[in-house]
This record gives C-alpha cells, structure tokens and sequence, in this order.
C-alpha cells in the first residue's frame, strides 16, 4: 500500500550522518508501506488524497500556532483528511496539529522541554494495538504539547510530563506526542545540539540518562503499520 508522508521539516544537514533525513527514518520505521514524501514547508502538497491508502505526518521545530502560510496549508489538510474519514497518524508536530485544526489547544509545556524516553501509560486499548500493553516507551523532543482534546477525540495513553501522548478521533485518526521513527543515537545527539540553548543542561543530562533504557520501536512500528493496513 502507498502511504503520504507529510514531511513538515528535515535533519539538520549536520545531525543527517547520524541517521540520514526524516524521510529515511520513516522508510525504517515502515519498511513494508510505500512512502511517498510530500515536502510540505516547500510548497509539495498532495493534489489527490486518492493517491495514497493513509497518511503519516513527521515532526518539526515549528509550532503549529505559528502564522505561516504552510502551517496553516496544512491545518486545512488535516480537517479536509478528518472530514473524508481518510486515515491518518499524526507525530509530533503531527499530533498537535490534529488537536489544533480540529478544535484543540496547543501551546508551551509549562514543565518545559521533553526529551529523551518517557513512560506512556497506556489508559485506552485499541484494536490496532496488538499486542496489547499497559504501558510502552517512547522518544520525545518538544516544548510544545496539546492541553486540550479536539471535539470526538478521545486519550488513549498520558505520560507524567505529557498529559496527552497518544490521542484517537474516531477510528481514522490517531497521533503520538513522542517520535517513533528517532533512534536513541540521533536523539542524543539532538539534545548535545541544544544542551544549555534552548534545552537547560540538567534537562539534557536526564535525557541522555533514560536512553539507558530503550524505546518500544517495534511495538509502535507494528502498531501504526496494522492502524495503517487495516481498511476502513
């Protein structure tokens, strides 16, 4: 099946030795989907939703109520996405902009930056995720989060510093707060690249400390791969 990558940002051309860009993080995350990247801060929007079977969006440095004619290009995308009931996954900046298009609030964290692994617990079971857990382990890097659910939504897993982690609208549409597709590597050295400004060093040193234990990779990967499989 053909899934739309709504690519909303890329590495940074130094970090991209680590792990390449964000496109070839969800190529890893994804290996059996065929990804076909819509570059969105360049203007590159799907013309036909009937091109792809379902959606995922990446992250991004930007904030989703910043005044940019993309941002808000793509805010559109989300509602008209929503409105045709197609199938969507939402990371990241991903996940804020459901909440934000459809009726949400985003905003700053008032606990600061996230970053490193954090703990979901897991208050919602859905269908998609098979096998079934009661918490899983996830890469975060934000300082923006969503504080309230759009009209339909519904939680499905909170973490101590992120109220909302992982979000549903009905059955066509689900989102992460944290990064699936990061590796522990590329996430250390995102937060080496802004240990002191904009992260505070101590904020950093415990990010680097939870890397100790790993992110449940596979577990999300076959999460999103049966959400995105399943027909509607």
């Amino acid at each position: 099946m053909k899934v739309g990558l709504l690519l909303c940002d890329h590495v940074r051309p130094g970090f991209q030795v680590v792990a390449g860009d964000y496109s070839e993080f969800f190529e890893r995350l994804l290996p059996s989907q065929e990804l076909v990247v819509f570059d969105l801060p360049a203007g590159e929007f799907p013309q036909d939703l009937d091109s792809c079977d379902g959606w995922i969006t990446s992250g991004s440095r930007h904030s989703v109520y910043e005044d940019v004619d993309w941002i808000a290009r793509f805010a559109g995308l989300v509602r008209t996405l929503h409105d045709q009931g197609r199938q969507l996954v939402g990371v990241c900046f991903g996940a804020q902009m459901i909440a934000h298009a459809l009726g949400g609030t985003v905003g700053p964290a008032a606990t600061g930056w996230a970053v490193g692994v954090k703990d979901v617990e897991v208050v919602s079971k859905e269908p998609w995720m098979n096998p079934a857990v009661d918490s899983f382990r996830i890469l975060h890097s934000n300082a923006d989060q969503i504080s309230s659910l759009p009209p339909g939504a519904r939680l499905l897993g909170r973490a101590r510093e992120v109220p909302v982690s992982a979000l549903a609208v009905d059955d066509h549409i689900i989102g992460f707060q944290g990064h699936p597709e990061f590796s522990a590597a590329y996430s250390a050295v995102l937060m080496e690249g802004r240990r002191d400004t904009p992260i505070p060093t101590a904020v950093v040193e415990a990010g680097l400390q939870s890397l100790r234990e790993p992110p449940d990779t596979d577990l999300l990967a076959s999460w999103i791969q049966r959400f995105l499989s399943n027909p509607l």
